[in-house]
């Protein structure tokens, strides 16, 4: 039996270095990712996306189980774009302060922009909360996971003392979803220099703790 843990790492590894997708299935995955963000979840059915991706719904239901079974498919996919999206932004910056800055601005602005995450929730919230909250525990975990290894790895190339980077990274994760929920309070994140001073103020000195 998978524990949640083994499910979890599974999840991280797979986000982050994706196995080359076969054609077929990469062909339902882009009609999915279209249908999901012009229709929402709740409007789209598996014979929609088969419609859509030119293809019989036995060849659809032969590669992906469900409805539940392609979306879950398709925001592994987007998480690992996003991943890669991260690695570009942060990979040639010289601290880990300012890794953690601009990995943050990123992840908030990649969230809210996003056709399937930001841009469905939306649309149709209460179908979207549930893959962001209650339902979200592995994919929360499977990016803490990749954002720990980042920051460890910052961590070791700047010589600084072994420290757990799990809690920061997890926080991280964390605040940019509750800004993502709710953007409207005190905090005004509403433009991207804001986000950095607010990631440089309360973050960032967070790796010294």
């Amino acid at each position: 039996m998978t524990t949640a843990s083994e499910h979890d790492s599974a999840l991280v590894r797979a986000m982050a270095r994706p196995e080359p997708e076969e054609k077929v299935a990469r062909r339902i995955l882009d009609a999915a990712l279209e249908q999901f963000t012009t229709f929402g979840l709740r409007r789209s059915s598996m014979d929609d996306v088969a419609k859509r991706a030119g293809l019989s719904r036995v060849t659809v239901y032969r590669r992906f189980r469900n409805k539940d079974g392609l979306v879950e498919a398709c925001l592994l996919r987007e998480g690992s774009r996003f991943f890669a999206r991260l690695d570009a932004a942060v990979a040639d910056l010289p601290s880990m302060e300012e890794r953690v800055v601009e990995g943050f601005v990123v992840a908030l602005r990649h969230s809210r922009e996003h056709p399937l995450f930001g841009g469905l929730l939306r649309l149709e919230p209460e179908v979207v909360l549930p893959y962001l909250t209650v339902k979200g525990g592995p994919y929360l975990s499977a990016t803490t996971e990749y954002l720990s290894g980042h920051l460890r790895r910052a961590q070791r190339a700047e010589g600084r003392p072994d420290s757990d980077t799990g809690p920061l990274a997890e926080l991280m994760v964390r605040v940019a979803v509750s800004f993502l929920l709710n953007p409207a309070g005190r905090i005004d994140l509403g433009d991207e220099e804001r986000t950095r001073a607010f990631a440089r103020r309360y973050l960032a000195p967070l790796i010294g703790v």
